[in-house]
């Protein structure tokens, strides 16, 4: 009697990758090849690429049946798009990887093997980095400030979304209603059993990173809304203290006027440096409130995900 395999989804999402799809195809392939016991289906989902990424995938899920292509009708965003794909995986476990050969394929053996042991979310942590060092630095010291400010569901420091989901956890995330999921905080918030594995992150294979100031700005303040109400609440601190100091500073001022009322001159710089300090101050926090409220703007006008423009090898 043949035993049957377990099924096994590679989701990776994609836009602009046409210089690193095939291989990572082959590479992934050239992993399960030393993994008879499973079988497996690599799922792309693409975010409506400019470049021949689709035509790539095209042209090699015609002659490899384990690859399957979901096409976005446009580009719906680094949020969305890979929360989209998990969700439409239907394997008994679920690997996140990315196309950019940043998540090394290798570990996939690795993620299984933990999985088999019984953790429902085996993932992978950076702990060294071949990125430029002073980013490296900058994406630690957000995630050390992060996990400060949220408290005991903090997202875990260093991890990109690279890891293994059991399809229970997946299920979960199929009735979360949320728009605009902050995924990396949802493995903590959820309290799955995990087992959490280091490794050296490596340079990007080929091309040039998708990401900039906007998307990775994006992701942080992402992160703070869902997890941390410490800069709405710092907001009112501040407020109270500053309100105080120039109280006290108004009552200083008068004193010294009143004694010194002929010699002493106030003079224009306290006032402009006072207005000008006060104004930034304001300014930033009401920046803060403006991103939860946006927050909850996305979340009340539930949009879809995604809109899906066509699947390729989904029989």
């Amino acid at each position: 009697m043949e035993i049957k395999r377990k099924f096994i989804s590679v989701l990776t999402a994609c836009y602009n990758e046409e210089e690193n799809v095939a291989e990572l195809i082959k590479a992934v392939a050239k992993v399960f090849e030393t993994l008879p016991q499973f079988d497996y289906e690599h799922v792309f989902i693409d975010n409506a690429s400019g470049d021949r990424t689709v035509e790539i995938l095209r042209e090699m899920a015609k002659s490899d049946k384990h690859v399957k292509v979901i096409v976005n009708a446009r580009n719906f965003g680094h949020i969305r798009s890979p929360f989209h794909g998990l969700i439409q995986c239907k394997g008994d476990a679920v690997i996140s990887l990315v196309a950019d050969f940043q998540d090394p394929p290798q570990l996939i053996a690795d993620f299984l093997k933990k999985w088999e042991e019984g953790y429902k979310i085996v993932i992978g942590v950076k702990s060294k980095s071949k990125e430029n060092p002073m980013m490296f630095g900058v994406r630690k010291f957000f995630y050390s400030l992060l996990a400060n400010a949220s408290g005991d569901d903090a997202p875990i420091k260093n991890f990109t979304g690279f890891g293994l989901y059991d399809q229970q956890f997946i299920s979960i995330l199929r009735n979360l209603d949320d728009p605009y999921p902050y995924f990396r905080g949802l493995i903590t918030e959820l309290g799955f059993n995990r087992c959490e594995i280091e490794y050296t992150q490596p340079l990007r294979a080929k091309g040039k990173t998708k990401n900039n100031f906007f998307t990775l700005y994006d992701m942080a303040m992402l992160g703070f809304v869902n997890h941390s109400k410490l800069p709405l609440r710092l907001s009112a601190l501040i407020g109270f203290v500053t309100a105080i100091v120039s109280f006290l500073t108004a009552v200083v001022y008068f004193i010294l006027k009143f004694i010194f009322w002929e010699s002493f001159n106030m003079g224009m710089a306290p006032l402009v440096i006072g207005v000008f300090f006060f104004s930034s101050v304001q300014l930033f926090f009401i920046g803060i409130i403006g991103e939860y409220i946006g927050a909850i703007h996305t979340q009340v006008r539930k949009r879809p995900l995604v809109i899906e423009k066509e699947r390729i090898n989904f029989d």
